[in-house]
């Protein structure tokens, strides 16, 4: 396979999701014998039944979805063969569209936390500077149909780690880890593999690797980084620039990593004002996003972007729905949903954005093995009581336990989910006062009773919504 002589070839695609469909797509219009398995799909086979068979011994490829982890038994076979098996991210860069000028460059980004408002806000600067740049991966749109359409100038690529697990190849223009927090350790078996696998987003970096200077894991991920000759590391910073770096000078967002004089002048991308759309209901943009826009501006600038299309990007960006997002505010207390914050790691960039004692914090859900004792003793003091509802309580609960003893917690019944956010807003607004906040950071999956982490915020916003029509 590695001429890619797809023309007959047989492939099996594992996972009939939103990407492993689009990847079937094209590569049925690429000649391929394409064979779908899917362990939830009633008319297609089972990887069971799959492996029972002999499909495996005609496969030339497997392209995995990027929810079957390495030790699953269809994936795990592969491999004990020696079958090539390809992300849908791998799949993409190796069928790129051609170009008279070569096929559009990729900035890539991956993280923790903050990958879809960072590659969102360079998404809006690429097209501020007049380039045709859609969004793609993580974010929604698969990348396999971005990557083989010549109309677009370059990607703004979203890649959680286990695209990045099965991706051989990629060779982006300039890529980004935003930070670095343990997360999806039952896929990837230690927090050791999840960061090597982040790190594969800058393996053969052509331009810039971008990473965090307040997370030292990500400027080690870039040393460790085989890049092309000449690649730059470029840190992003909260505070001053030192030569090599974007940060900022007071509320001005300033570049000394690209520009030509770096090494005695700073160039201006833009202020704070420039981000006003995204600030909390205090009026302050959180220091979280802040460190997104810079990271956004870096991918940017490395293509080639001019510094006022970083200005007009981020002025024109508006931000997705479910983060950080006011919902009302009630008898003087400000209702904030922030659904997205999945893990320990967002929802204390979420806490830290409010000022101490100001929060009655509903956490909870599905807690994927992590724990909480870093976040409770961190954000304690952001901390004026907490609701906690989903399935998986105890972890959080026995962190309050430990680190915050004197904070008044209230647990919301996992069994009755049809009036578990209803009820988990009603509790909040009996223990908040007027100036606090109640905020919705779960630090926790919501598949234990929400069809997705945006339905559980429609939830809760619709329960603000009908405690302000009862007042």
């Amino acid at each position: 396979m590695a001429a890619l002589d797809l023309d007959g070839a047989h492939v099996v695609v594992a996972g009939l999701g939103v990407t492993g469909r689009a990847a079937a797509d094209v590569l049925a219009s690429r000649g391929s014998r394409v064979v779908p398995v899917d362990d939830g799909v009633d008319d297609v086979i089972g990887s069971q039944d799959f492996l029972a068979g002999t499909g495996l011994d005609r496969a030339d490829l497997v392209v995995a979805s990027p929810g079957l982890a390495p030790h699953h038994p269809l994936i795990a076979e592969a491999l004990r063969r020696g079958l090539p098996v390809w992300s849908e991210v791998e799949l993409a860069w190796r069928l790129r569209a051609p170009r008279p000028d070569g096929p559009a460059p990729w900035l890539a980004v991956t993280g923790t936390n903050g990958k879809t408002t960072t590659v969102g806000m360079l998404e809006s600067i690429l097209r501020a500077g007049g380039e045709r740049a859609p969004a793609v991966g993580n974010v929604g749109t698969p990348v396999v149909l971005a990557a083989t359409d010549p109309t677009f100038d370059v990607l703004a690529v979203e890649l959680s780690s286990f695209q990045l697990h099965f991706t051989h190849s990629m060779s982006a223009q300039a890529a980004a880890v935003l930070n670095v927090a343990p997360d999806h350790l039952d896929w990837h078996g230690s927090f050791e593999a999840y960061a090597a696998d982040k790190g594969r987003i800058y393996e053969r970096a052509q331009v810039a690797c971008v990473y965090n200077v307040a997370d030292p894991l990500t400027a080690d991920l870039v040393r460790e980084a085989d890049v092309v000759d000449g690649a730059l590391a470029v840190g992003f910073t909260l505070g001053t620039p030192g030569v090599g770096q974007v940060g900022l000078v007071e509320d001005v967002l300033v570049d000394r990593g690209f520009t030509r004089l770096r090494h005695t002048h700073a160039a201006e991308l833009g202020t704070l004002d420039d981000l006003h759309r995204l600030a909390g209901p205090d009026g302050t943009v959180p220091p979280h996003v802040v460190a997104d826009a810079l990271a956004a501006a870096s991918l940017a600038l490395a293509h080639g972007v001019d510094p006022a299309a970083v200005r007009d990007g981020l002025r024109a960006y508006a931000p997705g729905a479910h983060r950080i997002a006011p919902v009302a505010t009630l008898d003087g207390v400000a209702y904030v949903d922030d659904s997205k914050a999945t893990n320990a790691h967002a929802a204390a960039a979420s806490l830290a954005s409010f000022p101490d004692g100001s929060v009655v914090w509903v956490a909870g859900g599905l807690a994927k093995g992590a724990q909480f004792d870093d976040l409770v003793r961190t954000r304690r003091d952001r901390l004026r009581a907490v609701v906690l509802i989903g399935t998986d309580r105890a972890p959080l609960r026995d962190a309050l336990a430990r680190h915050a003893r004197d904070i008044p917690v209230v647990e919301v019944d996992a069994g009755d989910t049809g009036a578990v956010m209803t009820r988990a807003v009603q509790e909040a607004r009996r223990l908040a006062v007027a100036g606090s906040t109640v905020l919705l950071a779960p630090a926790c999956a919501s598949m234990d009773q929400f069809a997705s982490y945006a339905a559980r915020g429609e939830e809760f916003a619709a329960a603000v919504r009908a405690l302000g029509e009862g007042a």
